[in-house]
């Protein structure tokens, strides 16, 4: 039984929390007609923008650096493709439905019987989601070629935050052809 639990803990860690989501190519579009890259200048302002903004940024670049790299292509001045960053990081709220089977969710009898009970949703913490989706554009054209998005739960511990960059960008990068 031991064993068990101990596969199943590992098999749960690796799993990735990371979701790519659409990812579109435009008709014609290989990857191989493209030697060179460059990032469209990022301009982001706000109070939503966290210390770790800037950071985070430089993060990303060169992650995606490196699965350029690894597909062949090179950082230059005037590139063949433009790469455009999209970030967005919202605070949500996980919740759970109350139920009356659950005596920790119902109010104990107390002597009077004109009480009802209802089911209602109960906030049990907060998180942030966060997506990257990256843009490429053909110089040239100036037209969109690719696109994809990354999305995952942003952990609480800044320490993870290199990692998980890293997986997200070889995962969605492994979507380009």
């Amino acid at each position: 039984m031991k064993k068990l639990i101990i596969l199943l803990c590992a098999l749960l860690m690796a799993c990735s929390s990371i979701r790519i989501e659409n990812v579109n190519q435009a008709e014609n579009f290989a990857l191989s007609k493209y030697k060179t890259f460059d990032f469209f200048e990022v301009d982001a302002s706000g109070d939503g923008i966290g210390s770790d903004y800037s950071a985070n940024l430089e993060l990303l670049k060169k992650a995606i650096t490196k699965q350029f790299a690894a597909k062949g292509l090179t950082p230059a001045d005037t590139p063949d493709v433009l790469v455009n960053i999209g970030i967005v990081v919202s605070q949500d709220v996980q919740t759970r439905e109350t139920s009356f089977a659950n005596p920790g969710d119902r109010t104990a009898y107390m002597g009077q019987r004109n009480y009802s009970w209802q089911s209602q949703e109960v906030v049990i913490g907060t998180f942030k989601q966060g997506s990257v989706t990256v843009d490429l554009v053909d110089r040239s054209t100036g037209k969109l070629v690719w696109q994809g998005t990354a999305e995952s739960v942003v952990p609480s511990n800044e320490k993870k935050v290199p990692t998980l960059i890293e997986e997200g960008m070889r995962m969605l990068f492994a979507k380009l052809k």
